[in-house]
């Protein structure tokens, strides 16, 4: 049954609020928004558990083109030079914004902002805000924002279908309930929940993308997932994020031996996220078990510079003070998403993404740590000036809206968890693809969850290279030419059927 509805058409929708999406609606002030998220603005997106901060070179000893030598380094190649120049250049004012709104940054005891340390980088350039909650301290200051915001309810627990092209307000705002067929911003991003092993909250499989690939949308770069190589290794999940900055402040990684298996690793544990995540999964490959040893850098000290880390600690039973962590790789963030311009527009008319939905071309094959908040709220400044510049009543295409159903990736988990980590081999990808092909055409609680793995699992097949976060047992060199990959829907359903159809390898 369609619920009753009151017409917003004309006003920009942005679907999801984290902080990209809670920017765009501040930056797009006065005129009237509508926020959708499946819960109160922001309390269950990955910018609320972002541990990191935002990077920006700041220091005596530092500089954009630093910061951009750092970026280009850690994307393999990948990285947009115009995009990446462009991001960094806006990011010191982009801080002096945050601040504006109330962010209450660190600093030092001369009340100079107190700058991080974190992998990748070679200077001193993370700004944090609550020693290690800064995304939660994002989102509670853009509560402040004025824009009209309802919360996305269907009658049960979860965020709506992509199938269904438009999203529908359930719950009463303003004592009304809303649709709209708008200007659109899904800045909902994270596909974590695909996976057993996630920092990312349980909604995070990748809805925007399911939204913009039903439209018709251009992906890219689907095959790039970033593994964050020290989630707290509990039974707790989301998996709680031992920041990279305790590892910036001279903690170690070692085995169960006390073996310190980066010592001879170009940058040891400050080496980019791809190698250290992998260097981590070859250990536990092997039997080991991982943990990261804060004892001598930090000790009694821990507690007051990484309090959310050392809470999620005690909860688990562990004393950081005095004891090692242990750790493990997880699904963190998505480096691919919605084919966007530097305005953020798609390729669909009247569809905008930011935010970790969108493919920007910053991060490359591995996004450089805190960079990815810093891009929230750079873009999503130009990406609100390209929505008020828009005609009058345009309107994104007019799709079937169904009854929606709760997305539920739980069953998609164990192919995505065993395919599509830390390393990759063909054949385990051809036959995702296969398992997967059956519950994405379906209209079932799977099928949104389904389409978004099976959609990465084909771009990773056809990258027959090891790049950035995409490792490949069967393809371990990394081409001379690199190349960004693009997908739709239609595309990666052609390519589905046709690895369905092929007759099963056999041995000899």
């Amino acid at each position: 049954m369609t619920p009753e509805v009151g017409d917003i058409r004309g006003a920009p929708v942005i679907i999801g609020a984290g902080v990209a999406g809670l920017m765009t609606a501040l930056h797009l002030a006065p005129h009237p928004v509508y926020l959708l998220s499946p819960t109160w603005l922001g309390t269950e997106a990955s910018s609320a558990l972002a541990q990191g901060a935002l990077a920006a070179s700041l220091g005596a000893d530092d500089s954009p083109d630093l910061h951009l030598a750092d970026t280009l380094a850690a994307g393999d190649g990948l990285c947009d030079e115009s995009v990446v120049r462009r991001v960094l250049n806006a990011a010191d004012r982009a801080i002096e914004n945050l601040m504006d709104l109330g962010v209450a940054f660190d600093c030092s005891w001369d009340g100079t902002l107190r700058l991080g340390l974190e992998a990748a980088h070679s200077r001193r350039r993370i700004v944090n805000a609550g020693g290690d909650s800064t995304g939660r301290e994002l989102v509670r200051a853009h509560h402040r924002c004025e824009a009209n915001a309802f919360d996305h309810n269907s009658g049960r627990h979860g965020s709506p279908p992509a199938h269904c092209g438009k999203w529908a307000g359930q719950r009463r705002a303003g004592g009304k309930k809303c649709t709209g067929d708008c200007l659109s911003d899904p800045s909902t991003g994270g596909i974590g929940a695909l996976f057993r092993d996630t920092t990312n909250p349980p909604g995070s499989f990748g809805h925007g993308l399911a939204l913009a690939a039903c439209a018709g949308a251009e992906l890219a770069d689907l095959e790039f997932i970033q593994f964050h190589p020290t989630a707290l290794d509990v039974s707790h999940r989301p998996m709680p994020l031992v920041s990279e900055a305790v590892r910036g402040e001279g903690a170690v990684l070692i085995n169960e031996r006390g073996h310190r298996f980066l010592s001879n690793t170009l940058g040891g544990e400050l080496a980019s996220r791809d190698v250290v995540a992998r260097a981590v999964w070859q250990q536990l490959a092997t039997g080991h078990r991982v943990y990261l040893d804060a004892r001598q850098s930090l000790g009694q000290k821990f507690a007051k510079r990484f309090p959310a880390v050392a809470r999620h600690c005690r909860d688990g039973g562990i004393d950081p003070a005095v004891e090692p962590i242990p750790v493990r790789p997880a699904a963190h963030y998505h480096m691919g998403g919605v084919a966007v311009d530097a305005a953020g527009r798609s390729t669909v008319p009247g569809l905008w993404a930011c935010g970790e939905v969108a493919c920007t071309g910053l991060h490359g094959a591995n996004r450089l740590a805190s960079n990815s908040l810093t891009e929230a709220v750079t873009t999503s400044l130009w990406v609100a000036q390209s929505v008020a510049a828009a005609p009058a009543g345009w309107q994104w295409p007019r799709l079937v809206a169904k009854a929606p159903l709760p997305p539920d990736p739980s069953s998609v988990r164990h192919v995505a968890s065993n395919a599509l980590g830390v390393i990759r081999d063909g054949q385990a990808l051809s036959d995702t693809v296969e398992t997967l092909l059956p519950i994405a055409v379906r209209n079932t609680a799977a099928s949104d969850p389904a389409l978004i793995a099976l959609m990465i699992a084909i771009a990773a097949l056809r990258r027959e290279e090891s790049r950035g976060s995409h490792c490949r047992s069967d393809f371990p060199p990394r081409s001379a030419q690199a190349r960004s990959s693009r997908l739709t829907l239609a595309s990666a359903m052609t390519v589905a059927a046709e690895l369905s159809l092929r007759p099963a390898e056999r041995s000899a």
